[in-house]
C-alpha cells in the first residue's frame, strides 16, 4: 500500500468534519492480521483522555504536523510532556506498555503513525484515568 498526499489530505479533511476532530485509517493487512497500525489525522481540539495501555506498548510516529503527548502518574498529574513536530530532531515516541498518557494536537492538518502490539483490545473503565 502506498501512503499518499491525497489519503493524507484526505484524512485530514474527514477529521475535520468529524465532531471528535480526528480520523483513523486502518494499515492492518486484514482482519486476521493480529497487529494494531494506522493513521490518525487530528485538528486542535480532539479530546483524547488520559489512558493506558496494559498489554502493549505504543508506537508513536509524526507524519505531519505537530504533537504533544503528555506521560501521567499513577494520581493523574502530568511528569513530562513531548513534543513531536514533523521536521524536527525527534519523529517518534514509544510509549511503555502501563504508562498513563495522552497527546494534544498542536497543529492542524496533523496525522500520525501508531501501533500497538498485538490485537486490538477496546480500553477499559479501568484505563481511564479521571484526575
Amino acid at each position: 500500500m502506498e501512503i499518499t498526499t491525497e489519503l493524507l489530505n484526505h484524512l485530514s479533511t474527514q477529521a475535520k468534519e468529524n465532531p471528535r476532530l480526528r480520523q483513523n485509517y486502518d494499515l492492518r493487512n486484514s482482519q486476521e492480521d493480529h497487529s494494531q497500525r494506522m493513521l490518525n489525522a487530528l485538528e486542535p481540539g480532539t479530546v483524547i483522555p488520559i489512558h493506558r495501555h496494559q498489554e502493549s506498548s505504543e508506537t508513536v510516529t509524526i507524519i505531519r504536523g505537530a504533537i504533544c503527548e503528555h506521560i501521567y502518574d499513577n494520581n493523574g498529574n502530568k511528569i513530562e510532556s513531548i513534543t513531536l513536530r514533523y521536521g524536527d530532531a525527534i519523529p517518534i515516541l514509544i510509549i511503555p506498555k502501563g504508562a498513563w498518557h495522552n497527546l494534544e494536537c498542536i497543529e492542524p492538518n496533523t496525522i500520525i503513525f501508531e501501533s500497538k502490539d498485538g490485537r486490538y483490545q477496546p480500553t477499559q473503565e479501568q484505563d481511564i484515568l479521571i484526575p
